[in-house]
């Protein structure tokens, strides 16, 4: 058997497993994808309880719900960025194979945001409590 031989048959099943991750419809739910929305809904609720947080640092009741929110932010965007990492991590590196990247990517930057909104109002409420 030639070099040429084994170089052409380790090719045909590299072309074959592209071809089949290109195969997904664009609008197909696949697992990937779903991670990557459940990654994203993490972040984007860590930013905006994050947010809640700074905007108001004692709730209507006059209890401290900033530090309360300012914890579910940290939570929630640190869960977030890793399950959107999860995500990049498992794509396979490419976008528009349905494999979530593009969404892990968004979960990853939206985790993190939560995660400074809930550090700077856990830090503004030790602040207004001492």
């Amino acid at each position: 058997m030639s070099v040429q031989h084994l170089l052409v048959a380790a090719e045909v099943p590299a072309a074959v497993h592209v071809a089949a991750q290109q195969a997904v419809s664009s609008y197909a739910l696949t697992s990937g994808r779903l991670w990557s929305f459940v990654a994203i809904g993490l972040g984007l609720i860590g930013v905006v309880v994050g947010g809640l947080a700074l905007a108001r640092p004692a709730g209507r009741l006059g209890t401290d719900t900033g530090r309360l929110g300012a914890g579910l932010a940290l939570g929630t965007g640190l869960v977030g960025a890793v399950a959107g990492a999860v995500v990049v991590a498992a794509s396979g590196g490419q976008l528009g194979t349905g494999g979530g990247l593009a969404g892990g990517v968004i979960g990853i930057a939206l985790g993190l945001t939560g995660v400074g909104v809930g550090g700077l109002a856990l830090a503004r409420s030790r602040r207004s409590t001492t």
